[in-house]
């Protein structure tokens, strides 16, 4: 997140994208489990009358690489239950720019779209249809679900449409687990007995530490500490962290001033410069892979799996395929412990920053489709928001996937584990997690009306799925989830505008021309100044900051501030 908060992510490379992937999270109701125990379940009028077949195309702006076209064990049941039938094609990585150009510019839509970033594009192109009155009279489920958050759903200030439903975003959610931060290695915790993981100098000397002891594992060398700059990841790995190693909210490509709103390239912060400088620093003490700014993500991939790599600055979503390769090879000790590292001791880490409901990325219908096939495909989403589609989307197949003992849902010993450690083939068989982009939901730490999680992801379930190396670093530091180390939500304000790396971005020209060569300028100055010199750091990144003054890239601020003033009056704070 978001800020760290779980892997939520939105990582692109357009203006309409200016988001990073932050994982974020936060913002649970104090009566959100009362507010779930009155949820509608699944009626006739709300999608439980037509299960005659109906087939919708679709294009997702997230990789599915599991996607089994409804086969699996879970997708066989939604189209039982709804007759429907998703024929669907994803993005290989980020969303696919060229391919939403490629339908604006033939006009040809697939019937369902999970644009993300590329939104503004399509509703400028007219593509989009507003939902409001289909889910005024066929969607309960989403109406209750959403209840004092509907405005929330509007595109915009000037135009009060709804054209995507959030499911990005889950309703309510509490972040029970940290998956970013700073990583360290399990192995090199326990030999140097739990030590303190605060600030970047003291994640320095643990790595430097551990290296000096250790230059090879397993016959190769030892790697301290690698990056992900392949692509959009960059922000992933090497400047997000930047914000966040410094005090500031993950805002995508931007800092938001939280009094007047007023919004900046994040890179403008002077205390970025130096967390930039001590990556410049770690470089030259040959504590960052050579290659870092060179590998591609399967590269990068592998390192991790090889487990020679010592640690990480990431969100676990990131580098999960390795641990997964790292588990299944019994290597549980060279998994990752995760920290809220800052810069110094006077920042905190904003990862769970309370956002509030903010709005998300989510699903459209385009003006291909049929109003016939409209109402059935809301019809679909609202069976999908009921309590049994959640239950369904979120834990499976009641006796086979888990089962209700004692009045709580339980996941057998078997299932988990195949689950924890081969998650792909788990996800591919059963279904279970591919139907998020369809399912308007509640999100973790709120409980349906049998007093049970909507959702899996819970403190017991969690505690549940460490291994026994991580439990015992976890005892070591007194904590029961490595998001015990970190700040909580009520450290910070909440914030007015949510998340902006959710909200679509300016459209224009006049925005996005200069927002990509933002781009362009910080994605070649970043790496040179941390592979530079010393002596050559502070020339590389001011000519970077008097790059970020010109290019029109000021007056792309200005806009993409009123945006964000405007955001904050259209959901009711006000925005002078």
């Amino acid at each position: 997140m978001e800020t760290s908060k779980k892997w939520k992510a939105a990582m692109l490379l357009t203006a309409v994208s200016v988001a990073a992937a932050g994982c974020s999270g936060g913002g649970a109701s104090t009566d959100s489990a009362n507010q779930a125990a009155q949820t509608t379940p699944a009626t006739k009028d709300s999608g439980g009358d037509d299960t005659s077949p109906v087939t919708f195309s679709f294009f997702g702006g997230d990789a599915s690489p599991n996607w089994a076209r409804m086969q699996d064990e879970t997708g066989k049941v939604i189209t039982e239950k709804t007759g429907v039938t998703i024929e669907g094609e994803f993005a290989v990585s980020g969303t696919d720019q060229q391919k939403i150009a490629l339908m604006i510019a033939s006009g040809e839509y697939p019937e369902l779209l999970y644009p993300k970033g590329e939104t503004s594009k399509l509703v400028e192109a007219g593509a989009l249809v507003d939902l409001t009155d289909l889910i005024e009279q066929y969607a309960p489920n989403i109406k209750k679900l959403y209840g004092p958050y509907m405005n929330r759903l509007k595109y915009s200030k000037d135009d009060p449409s709804i054209y995507t439903i959030p499911t990005n975003t889950a309703v309510d959610n509490t972040a029970f687990e940290a998956g970013g931060g700073f990583e360290v290695q399990l192995a090199v915790l326990e030999e140097l007995g739990y030590p303190e993981i605060r600030t970047v100098e003291d994640f320095e000397n643990v790595l430097k530490e551990y290296y000096a002891k250790h230059p090879t594992i397993d016959g190769q060398p030892t790697i301290p500490l690698t990056l992900n700059a392949d692509d959009w990841k960059i922000m992933i790995t090497v400047t997000n962290p930047a914000f966040l190693a410094t005090g500031a909210p993950d805002d995508g490509e931007f800092y938001i001033d939280p009094e007047t709103y007023e919004a900046k390239l994040h890179y403008k912060r002077p205390e970025e410069k130096e967390y930039f400088r001590w990556l410049n620093h770690m470089y030259n003490e040959g504590l960052i892979d050579p290659e870092a700014f060179t590998q591609k993500n399967d590269q990068y991939l592998a390192k991790i799996s090889s487990g020679r790599v010592l640690g990480l600055i990431d969100q676990d979503w990131d580098f999960q395929e390795a641990e997964n390769s790292l588990k299944a090879a019994g290597k549980y000790n060279k998994l990752y412990g995760h920290f809220p590292v800052t810069l110094t001791e006077e920042y905190q880490d904003h990862s769970f920053v309370d956002i509030g409901n903010a709005s998300g990325y989510g699903l459209s219908f385009s003006t291909s489709m049929s109003e016939e096939k409209q109402i059935r495909a809301i019809k679909f989403l609202d069976w999908m928001a009921s309590d049994e589609g959640q239950l369904l989307v979120n834990w499976g197949i009641e006796g086979k996937h888990y089962n209700v003992e004692d009045g709580k849902r339980v996941i057998p010993a078997d299932v988990l584990d195949q689950k924890i450690n081969d998650n792909s083939a788990f996800q591919k068989q059963t279904g279970i997690g591919l139907y998020t982009p369809f399912t308007v939901r509640y999100g973790d730490g709120v409980k349906d009306s049998t007093d049970n999680y909507y959702t899996t992801n819970y403190p017991e379930q969690i505690t549940n799925s460490y291994s026994e190396p991580e439990k015992k670093a976890l005892a070591a530091y007194d904590a029961t989830t490595w998001k015990d180390l970190f700040p909580d939500k009520e450290d910070f304000p909440v914030k007015a505008w949510g998340a902006a790396y959710n909200l679509p971005a300016p459209s224009s020209s006049d925005f996005t021309v200069p927002y990509q060569k933002s781009q362009d300028i910080v994605r070649k100055a970043i790496p040179a100044a941390i592979v530079a010199t010393p002596e050559q750091f502070d020339g590389i990144y001011d000519k970077m900051l008097t790059d970020l003054e010109g290019n029109g890239i000021p007056e792309m601020e200005a806009m993409y501030t009123q945006m964000i003033k405007d955001t904050v009056s259209s959901w009711g704070e006000s925005a002078e």
